[in-house]
């Protein structure tokens, strides 16, 4: 519900009913809840974090888009989408998925801050509304060890350009590359100043009826002289049987530098069950195993909920979340992480318990 992304579901926001406006369209999410957190049993004594209550605002945001039909079957497209903290105050002007593109029957090009297919494939199969909050699948997939916050593969690409291509019997393919306009002059050639960050990011999606399958590879180049690179390779599947979803998403990173590589598999299991006409039960469960010649640095994740609409637009949610790490991990919710120290903190288990309201509009 209201995944506003490119890539795998891009196809949504460049639709004919998008094509169809002539005016600005305004939309956005308000989705604020009441939290209890905390992190407890770090290797490290001192380092956890205690009990405490807040208010969060997991993802909100507000946008903007719009379309100009060209002629020929030709459209321009555009949107600048913001998040917002309504919790507090304040925001980052197009800090979310922001674009202006031109689309026809030859698929769609679009330039700006993009989601790619692997973070978009990462959203497509967590089940909860709006893929955020304690319960999101970013709490462990894209991560090597550990990590507060969604890995480099679940955030969305600054100067990006991608190709979107129409769906072929339910079919479509994803391409997008990432400039590296922050190269460094040729002066700084061997030195630890010398940067040439960039990537690109690939996926394709089977859909149709019940069944969506979809498979990415994501390489980026963020180090300076050391040459580190890192990739996310995922394949995910779910099956709508009437009464609920169930699915499985298979994600594995890797980062290599010029000393050598490390690499982590994970996967996750995520279902929903529909209870009544407005109610759903939601529950994932994911595994991350130890990195590459390091033990104790695997987790689990288990995040239970239930969601009931009020409308078409309004709901009402209560979620429960823990992620239980090994000796050496520290992994920490993807989405309003509790916050528990990376370096010293491993081993603690950030659990959290969220009710409120999740309003589109």
């Amino acid at each position: 519900m209201q995944k506003k992304i490119i890539a795998l579901a891009v196809a949504g926001l460049v639709s004919g009913a998008a094509f169809a406006q002539s005016n600005v369209t305004i939309y956005g999410v308000a989705d604020l809840t009441f939290d209890n957190v905390k992190a407890g049993g770090a290797t490290d004594s001192g380092y956890n974090m205690p009990n405490r209550n807040r208010v969060s605002s997991n993802s909100s945001y507000i946008g903007f888009k719009g379309a100009e039909d060209l002629g020929n079957g030709l459209k321009a497209v555009f949107q600048f989408e913001s998040g917002v903290n309504p919790d507090a105050t304040g925001g980052t002007w197009a800090n979310r998925d922001s674009y202006v593109g031109l689309g026809g029957g030859f698929g769609t090009v679009a330039m700006g801050n993009l989601t790619g297919p692997t973070r978009a494939l990462g959203a497509a199969m967590d089940p909860f509304a709006g893929a955020t909050g304690i319960t999101a699948n970013t709490g462990l997939i894209g991560k090597l060890g550990g990590g507060a916050g969604a890995s480099l593969f679940d955030t969305r690409w600054q100067n990006a350009i991608a190709y979107i291509s129409p769906s072929f019997s339910g079919f479509s393919v994803v391409a997008a590359y990432v400039a590296n306009e922050n190269k460094t002059r040729d002066g700084l050639s061997g030195t630890a100043g010398q940067l040439n960050t960039r990537g690109y990011d690939i996926g394709a999606k089977y859909e149709n009826g019940p069944i969506m399958v979809a498979a990415s590879y994501n390489q980026a180049k963020v180090g300076d002289i050391a040459d580190t690179k890192g990739s996310a390779t995922r394949v995910g599947a779910k099956y709508n049987f009437g009464m609920g979803t169930v699915g499985l998403l298979w994600d594995r990173v890797k980062w290599e530098d010029n000393t050598g590589n490390a690499k982590r598999n994970a996967w996750f299991l995520p279902v929903t069950f529909n209870v009544g006409g407005n109610g759903k039960i939601i529950a994932q469960y994911g595994h991350a195993g130890d990195v590459t010649d390091t033990s104790d640095t695997g987790a689990k994740m288990f995040a239970i909920g239930y969601e009931h609409s009020l409308s078409k637009r309004t709901m009402i949610k209560a979620v429960w979340s823990q992620i239980s790490n090994e000796a050496a991990a520290s992994y920490d919710f993807g989405v309003n992480a509790v916050g528990f120290s990376q370096t010293n903190g491993a081993g603690a288990d950030p659990k959290g318990f969220q009710i409120g309201i999740r309003h589109t509009f």
